[in-house]
């Protein structure tokens, strides 16, 4: 598997990790995302995505998950390590793989201070 793909370990799937990083209430936004987050206590970054039906039809909403994932994978190795994070586009237009990587970059660090995490 090379340095960018994107195996299991790395994405958030049961509703209880969902729920601890919803109950933490600990979030970041801008214009395009809002991350909520908790720490996992493993050594590299994990990723959940939420995207709702008022984004659109379901072509919109997968390919919202399909741009979220990739600016993840690309990503990643600059990401904080030790935090889930659960991912929400919002109602800002259409997906676009640059704007989501932009603010994935700019938000994780914010997030990570937030919880009290030094940027790794």
């Amino acid at each position: 598997m090379g340095k960018y793909a994107f195996p299991a370990k790395y994405r958030i799937r049961r509703g209880a990790d969902f729920q601890r990083a919803y109950g933490k209430r600990c979030a970041v936004s801008d214009g395009n995302l809002l991350i909520f987050g908790c720490e996992n206590g493993l050594p590299y970054p994990r990723l959940g995505l939420s995207v709702s039906k008022r984004l659109g039809k379901a072509v919109v909403r997968n390919r919202w998950k399909r741009i979220l994932r990739e600016a993840f994978r690309l990503h990643r190795e600059r990401l904080p390590v030790g935090i889930d994070l659960v991912i929400v586009p919002r109602e800002s237009g259409t997906p676009d793989l640059d704007r989501a990587a932009a603010s994935l970059r700019r938000l994780a660090p914010r997030l990570a201070k937030k919880l009290g995490r030094l940027h790794d």
